[in-house]
């Protein structure tokens, strides 16, 4: 008989690669099939609607990992092994199959790939409906497909869920991103969008610094602050706080209704008395010569401004002589019983009572652009925009959720693009699926809930969320795991997993409160950092263990440099609970440390920067240990961590040339992210020996593995001393200087 991957109904199963996946199917479940062995599901109904509620069969038995919105605006994961564990809203779900013969004895950091596949299922976007999925108390697994508008109805929906099977979970993901980019034609991977250079410079974002309270004079003794410590950002993301607002609910004199702070709305495009006046304690005159100024005297690269994509949290003011040619006007949003089921949140409740002021779908480029031209003309590089996800509450009477909401992002990015460089855009509280598959140009995106340096039980939450989100988003955006405090009590925990991430740095400190040594380590005196390749995402036997609240599981993070690999260890345990789930011991009767296992198979793809020279073998070295170990790539190292506490580890493929140098460049022994120093290697075979030639960046101390000492080392044709290090094989040179590229000869 022969086993077909593309997954079938028979005799109300649904089948996966031969695997009953689904049981109790009802006939009305209909399957159609994609490319690649992937394939959709949909279903009909006997009465149109605009929101229908369809059961795809019963599902048991397989472990299983959600990605759903707790709230309107943000993802988090949960964790279980039948339908009813899986959350309203989710947009996500992953399931790993295993043979009988694959053992998993809860430790080992080598899955059982011979004998293991995994499921996706994708909710998705079929013409004017959205889709979501949903578990119940009879392991039902659901699908809710919604337009948002009323008269927008339908009896029968194709193509709502894609799903798809594969034996490498990550290859998995990005091959069903990929086939749905191509048959949806809505949004594009992300290797099909331009990167804006921000990603790769150290950042200042001035909200939990300030708040709404932000002024010129603040941000120059901020930037003046970390100059004097000798790290400059490059990069400064004006938050919340400069544009032209009203609350129209607030009485002078009068206390703050709660509430009305969210309907507050934008009166001109232009910044507010704050920015204008040219009084001598203003620290400026208009927005255009503070910029400048900034730049000039901070060595400032871009500057980017924060908006709503409505304008402001309220939208617009629909009195204002300005704003009246957008044809605005006041709708009350309408939430969805998702999001409703799940955590209620403040903003649209508010907002349910007091309104947004809307612009007519029709002006909305002409607004985004007259907004992003003024800013672009005031030497502004770039928008961060927010409150993304609002408008799927007001598609009531403008053709529904998905129809608005790409009308919006579709003017977004057009704008961007005529008036900024580089696709210079941050999307913030965009995580519903209509803004992901609306994704065209849009390439960084937020990717958790606000880092919150208040609240000691977020912290976890926070790592854990972004690295588990960005296995969806991470394929469609770079996730933006938000600002850290460099001085905080964990702020080694935030900084070191930024430093895997793949993303941007940076941070929200107040002026005078920096940890230079911190950031030292995440940024070259240059203000550059050393960006991973990838998103950083969840080790594969990680995938589905929950590492905040199962009390036994370490989160392992991986990524890739241009030479090497990368893991981050993290014990996100005992120290704060998922939302919507009952912890079932207290936090307390956590262990005070876990241990688990590190390999360099926990590195995927690690084949792909090993080069053809590789034995198979890896060079690990431990940033804060500072130890370094030779292991096989199956082999694997003993972590053991205490609550809030981490270890990264270069993996760095060893390389033998010649008959007997084996040899793998580590990288700046001094920063997080030591492999992204690296920039490329190379060897040439003489009568006299062998010369291994090394590109790198950067300035302190650059670590290699070498199984013999070098009889000369050179950096930039000059010969230099080294340190060797006969017990374990770490050869040292001090790259002194600028951050220039470098090339390093070992003579051996």
């Amino acid at each position: 008989m022969t086993i077909t991957a593309t997954p079938c109904v028979k005799d109300g199963c649904l089948l996966v690669r031969g695997k009953v996946l689904l049981t109790k199917v009802p006939k009305n479940i209909i399957v159609s099939q994609g490319s690649r062995g992937s394939a959709f599901l949909g279903a009909t109904s006997g009465i149109p609607s605009s929101r229908h509620v369809f059961t795809l069969g019963v599902l048991e038995g397989y472990k299983l990992l959600c990605l759903f919105r707790f709230k309107i605006w943000w993802m988090i994961p949960r964790y279980g092994e039948s339908g009813s564990e899986i959350p309203m809203e989710t947009q996500m779900l992953l399931l790993e199959v295993r043979e009988e013969s694959a053992v998993d004895d809860g430790i080992s950091s080598d899955p059982a790939t011979e004998n293991t596949f995994y499921i996706l299922f994708l909710p998705v976007l079929d013409g004017e409906f959205r889709t979501s999925l949903q578990g119940t108390s009879a392991n039902e697994l659901q699908f809710c497909v919604e337009s948002g508008d009323a008269n927008v109805q339908t009896s029968q929906i194709l193509e709502p869920v894609f799903i798809n099977s594969g034996d490498n979970p990550f290859e998995l993901i990005k091959n069903s991103i990929k086939i749905l980019e191509k048959h949806k034609g809505t949004f594009s991977h992300i290797e099909n969008k331009k990167i804006p250079a921000h990603l790769d410079w150290f950042g200042w974002c001035t909200w939990d610094a300030f708040y709404t309270e932000v002024n010129p004079q603040g941000i120059k003794e901020g930037l003046q602050s970390f100059s004097d410590g000798g790290c400059s950002p490059k990069f400064l993301v004006i938050d919340d706080g400069w544009q032209d607002t009203v609350n129209e609910f607030r009485k002078e004199g009068e206390p703050l209704i709660e509430g009305t702070q969210f309907a507050t709305r934008l009166v001109d495009i232009k910044e507010n008395s704050k920015f204008k006046s040219s009084g001598s304690d203003a620290g400026c005159d208009g927005l255009h010569e503070f910029i400048d100024t900034i730049k000039g005297k901070y060595g400032l690269k871009y500057v980017y401004v924060w908006h709503a994509l409505a304008g402001y949290w309220g939208g617009v003011l629909s009195s204002s002589e300005t704003m009246k040619k957008y044809n605005p006007k006041i709708v009350y949003p309408v939430q969805s019983p998702g999001i409703i089921g799940n955590l209620r949140d403040i903003i649209p409740d508010s907002l349910e009572k007091y309104g947004v002021g809307i612009i007519d779908p029709q002006k909305i480029f002409d607004f985004y652009n007259d907004l992003h031209s003024y800013l672009s003309s005031s030497g502004v590089d770039g928008v961060k925009v927010d409150a993304q996800n609002l408008i799927e509450t007001l598609g009531s009477g403008f053709g529904g959720r998905v129809s608005l909401t790409r009308q919006y992002q579709q003017a977004l990015e057009q704008s961007v693009s005529r008036n900024f460089r580089d696709n210079n855009l941050i999307c913030c509280m965009s995580h519903n699926s209509d803004s992901i598959y609306s994704s065209k140009k849009s390439v960084v995106a937020r990717a958790s809930e606000d880092f919150m340096p208040r609240e000691p039980t977020f912290q976890t939450l926070h790592i854990a969320s972004v690295a588990f989100n960005s296995l969806l988003l991470g394929e469609i955006v770079v996730p933006d795991w938000d600002m850290f405090h460099s001085k905080h009590d964990t702020a080694e925990f935030h900084g070191a997993a930024r430093s895997i991430g793949g993303c941007a740095v940076y941070v929200s400190d107040k002026p005078e409160n920096h940890d230079f040594e911190i950031l030292r380590r995440l940024v070259l005196p240059d203000g550059s950092i050393l960006r991973a390749r990838h998103a950083g995402r969840p080790t594969r036997d990680c995938l589905f263990r929950d590492p905040v609240m199962d009390g036994k599981s370490l989160l392992k993070i991986w990524n890739l440099n241009k030479l090497s690999g990368v893991i981050g260890v993290f014990n996100c345990q005992g120290a704060g609970s998922w939302p919507m789930k009952q912890a079932t011991e207290d936090l307390t009767s956590t262990p005070s440390s876990i241990s688990g296992n590190m390999s360099p198979c926990d590195v995927e793809f690690i084949e792909e920067v090993a080069g053809e020279n590789w034995n198979g073998d890896c060079a690990v070295y431990a940033f804060n240990s500072g130890s370094l170990s030779k292991l096989p790539k199956k082999g694997n190292i003993k972590v053991s961590l205490a609550t809030l506490k981490c270890e990264i580890y270069t993996v760095s493929p060893i390389r033998v040339f010649g008959q007997d140098v084996r040899f793998a460049p580590i990288g700046l022994l001094d920063m997080y992210n030591s492999g992204g120093a690296v920039e490329a290697m190379d060897c040439t075979m003489n009568l006299s020996g062998c010369i291994i030639k090394i590109k790198g960046r950067g300035c302190g101390r650059f670590g290699t593995y070498s199984s013999a000492k070098p009889r000369s080392c050179t950096v930039d044709m000059k010969e230099v001393e080294f340190i060797y290090n006969t017990e374990n094989g770490l050869l040292t040179v001090d790259l002194q200087g600028d951050c220039n590229l470098r090339t390093m000869e070992f003579v051996f």
